[in-house]
């Protein structure tokens, strides 16, 4: 009779540690190639400032085995984004599913700093490289950015240390994936990554380094603001982001996190 007690009580307790753990689910738990597509656009609407140059953006999703699940372009075709950030945006949703745990959310922006030379993660922009037989393949460039485009259903890997990947997490606290965003300059990027995540419902995100959550830190700046010169230039954290295109670009980035708070 106590056995069967102990065996209910663990099938009782048993969802619940799944729901807060890393969900091993395939692409069937994310969003699809249309889905992603129009949270994107609508992320890079007209009316909204996304704190770089408001150009076409490239996203990717994916899984938690860093298999990508969906690409998708805000442009009519695929020549109205830059065409290196398709491969981009899927590199940096791999770096944000690669580094980020069920209780900690690292973004790619918040690891700029950490790989400098004289950081405490310098080196790890060279790990985890780019297949190049999978980003590279050119043989159906028609369908990059559509629901058949060649990276889908790939492990693409790469690492990029700047703004624009986030991990993806569900309402029950699952870590799913990660989504990669890029096309423009990188604080840009995070915000519409950032725009795009919530939009998709997937930003319950449990913990991170930034304010709040796994948000950009612009904290990297001139030790000697006189002076001129990266070598100068330094964290406070550890963690930190250059701003791209002024101080403005920091006011940009706090509108957005306002107008759509982490769940």
């Amino acid at each position: 009779m106590k056995m069967k007690m102990e065996i209910c009580k663990s099938l009782l307790i048993l969802p619940l540690v799944m729901s807060m753990s890393t969900a091993y689910a395939d692409c069937a738990a994310l969003p699809d190639h249309a889905t992603l597509q129009a949270a994107l656009i609508n992320s890079v609407a007209p009316n909204k400032d996304n704190g770089g140059f408001n150009l076409n953006m490239w996203g990717t999703i994916v899984d938690r085995d860093g298999i990508v699940c969906a690409v998708a372009m805000t442009g009519d075709d695929r020549g109205d984004q830059w065409p290196g950030s398709r491969v981009i945006s899927a590199q940096k949703a791999n770096t944000a599913n690669a580094f980020s745990l069920p209780g900690l959310a690292l973004s790619t922006a918040n690891l700029f700093a950490a790989v400098q030379p004289g950081g405490s993660l310098f080196g790890l922009q060279f790990s985890n490289p780019v297949n190049p037989a999978v980003a590279y393949d050119g043989a159906n460039a028609a369908n990059y950015g559509t629901e058949n485009d060649p990276l889908v259903g790939e492990v693409v890997g790469g690492v990029n240390v700047f703004g624009g990947g986030l991990a993806l997490y569900d309402k029950y606290g699952a870590l799913l994936g990660a989504i990669g965003v890029s096309g423009d300059s990188s604080c840009a990027d995070h915000n519409v990554a950032w725009r795009t995540r919530d939009g998709l419902s997937l930003d319950f995100v449990p913990n991170g380094l930034g304010d709040p959550g796994d948000n950009i830190i612009f904290d990297y700046a001139p030790t000697n603001p006189g002076q001129s010169g990266f070598e100068s230039m330094v964290s406070a954290g550890g963690f930190g982001h250059p701003t791209c295109t002024g101080a403005a670009n920091v006011q940009v980035n706090e509108d957005v996190v306002t107008e759509h708070p982490l769940n």
